[in-house]
């Protein structure tokens, strides 16, 4: 009878379990979308009710210097996206400036999904938790100036395109920043921006200005919605800043994406 080797057993070496596959970018952007609206509907309410009454109390502001036109159509879009701004932009910037300072991106960096899915998530729960207020400030805008409202429907194409375009950036910011202090700040002052340069008329602006205003993501969606108030809107110039903020939101959720995966492999 031969002898067992020594330092070895009779019994097979286990095989180790085969990973399980990484989650298909649909279902798992899916996932962190649902999981994000409703820790937003929770936390984010508040804010949400403040980002509204910001942009009436513009609006209002403004009512008694600015007669109607082309000056009334700015303020009522420019109002309008300002609240997707602050909700998109600024506390996008600051969820992911927060997230990478307390090790929030370890926990996504263990799961099987793919970065594209967290960044598209988030971004998607955030601008789409905008559609209440924006809608409210826009139908308030049109009764406080007169406008027509027959082509408010053209707020169902801004609303996600400009939400892409200004959630992508504000990720990028939160994840770009060293510390979610600067993040903080670089939303606050993204939110300014699209404040200063959506709100007030383009033709009342330097020449200088107007270059900054064309660099703001948010800026053809603004100009989108302000030729749907036109009694005959030009349905080519608005298809075509939609165009362009397609495809802002797309190059800028394309950052926000490698700027996550640049954060989370540190």
């Amino acid at each position: 009878m031969a002898g067992a080797v020594p330092g070895t057993s009779g019994a097979r070496p286990e095989e180790a379990a085969p990973l399980a596959p990484r989650a298909r970018l649909v279902p798992a952007l899916v996932a962190v979308y649902r999981a994000q609206l409703s820790r937003a509907r929770v936390a984010r309410i508040p804010l949400l009710f403040v980002a509204t009454f910001q942009s009436i109390g513009i609006m209002v502001l403004l009512r008694g210097v600015v007669d109607g036109g082309d000056a009334a159509r700015s303020v009522v879009s420019g109002s309008s996206v300002l609240v997707v701004a602050f909700v998109a932009l600024n506390l996008l910037a600051q969820y992911f400036g927060q997230l990478r300072a307390g090790g929030g991106l370890d926990h996504y960096a263990t799961l099987p999904v793919p970065p594209a899915a967290v960044v598209l998530g988030a971004a998607a729960a955030y601008a789409s938790f905008t559609v209440p207020g924006t809608v409210v400030t826009a139908v308030t805008g049109c009764v406080l100036f007169q406008l027509p409202m027959a082509h408010l429907w053209v707020l169902a194409a801004v609303l996600p395109l400009a939400g892409a375009a200004l959630a992508g950036l504000g990720a990028a910011l939160g994840l770009l920043a060293p510390r979610p202090e600067l993040a903080t700040l670089c939303g606050q002052l993204g939110m300014s921006a699209a404040l200063l340069l959506g709100v007030l008329p383009a033709e009342r602006m330097p020449e200088v200005i107007g270059w900054a205003r064309d660099l703001l993501p948010s800026t053809y969606g603004v100009e989108a919605l302000a030729r749907s108030f036109d009694p005959h809107p030009d349905w080519v110039a608005v298809g075509a800043d939609l165009g362009v903020c397609a495809a802002v939101g797309v190059l800028s959720l394309a950052v926000a994406t490698w700027a996550y995966r640049r954060a989370a492999s540190r």
